[in-house]
């Protein structure tokens, strides 16, 4: 098949898009026109809220797909994830690859074993549009085979405009048929308050912090530089939470977090 951005299969696409009036078949011809600038294996078109549980608007993922991701991943882990916590900054680029912007030890992470290598991802694409001061949509378009080539990267850069103009579009009509109190703002302020006071009978305030940088896959040298702090100092800190908590592995941290976050 050849990807260009003068083919017909492109333009009925685009088409598609305009001609669309509600959000799941503008999302529906969007994904068909990402297909033919580029092969993927799968996309999520995810709602991240700055006071409000993530929401899933549209994805091609697979029933044990949606399962994992739909299920597990909205009901806390979603917290430690990099793609949320860069939806959520204020300097967040409008299309980046995900290997780019992780945690220096993030495969080594419980939070990847458990949630990231399952999807068998190896490579992700994704598009963050703010569509209010509270939300940005994020596009992720995933490869299961083989990762992307500069090629492809380039035709992705490409089509930027038109898929920011259709997120915005999905998110019109998305916003018009659901209200902001149907989100679970409840749920988000409980889990994010067991996060922020993780440890807290135990642990001091620099202990919690730096538990916090390990669940979301920080080396030691990386939480030093965002600390500003010597490694060594976050090395004592790291022991002493490890003796607190009784534990002597990220994963022991991370199961206890888990449970937490299942209690909250």
């Amino acid at each position: 098949m050849q990807y260009r951005l003068d083919s017909p299969d492109w333009h009925t696409a685009v088409a598609g898009i305009i001609s669309s009036t509600d959000d799941q078949s503008v999302a529906d011809a969007l994904i068909d026109a990402i297909g033919t600038i580029v092969d993927h294996e799968g996309t999520c078109l995810i709602a991240f809220h700055t006071d409000a549980s993530p929401e899933v608007l549209h994805h091609t993922l697979e029933p044990e797909g949606e399962k994992h991701y739909l299920g597990r991943y909205l009901a806390g882990p979603y917290l430690l994830d990099p793609l949320y916590q860069l939806a959520l900054r204020e300097d967040k680029p409008t299309l980046c690859r995900f290997r780019d912007e992780l945690p220096d030890r993030f495969r080594s992470s419980e939070y990847y074993r458990q949630y990231c290598e399952r999807t068998h991802l190896l490579d992700e694409m994704d598009f963050f549009g703010d569509v209010s001061d509270t939300t940005t949509l994020v596009l992720v378009v995933g490869r299961r085979k083989r990762m992307f080539n500069k090629s492809e990267l380039t035709r992705l850069g490409r089509i930027e405009p038109v898929v920011q103009a259709a997120i915005g579009k999905i998110w019109s009509s998305w916003a018009t048929r659901t209200s902001a109190s149907d989100r679970n703002d409840g749920m988000h302020r409980r889990l994010t308050r067991c996060f922020e006071k993780f440890g807290q009978s135990v642990l001091t305030d620099r202990e919690r912090q730096i538990s916090q940088f390990l669940l979301r896959g920080h080396s030691s040298k990386s939480i030093a530089r965002f600390l500003n702090i010597a490694p060594g100092t976050v090395m004592v800190h790291k022991r002493n939470l490890f003796s607190k908590l009784r534990i002597t592995s990220q994963y022991e941290l991370f199961s206890i977090f888990i449970d937490d976050l299942g209690k909250s």
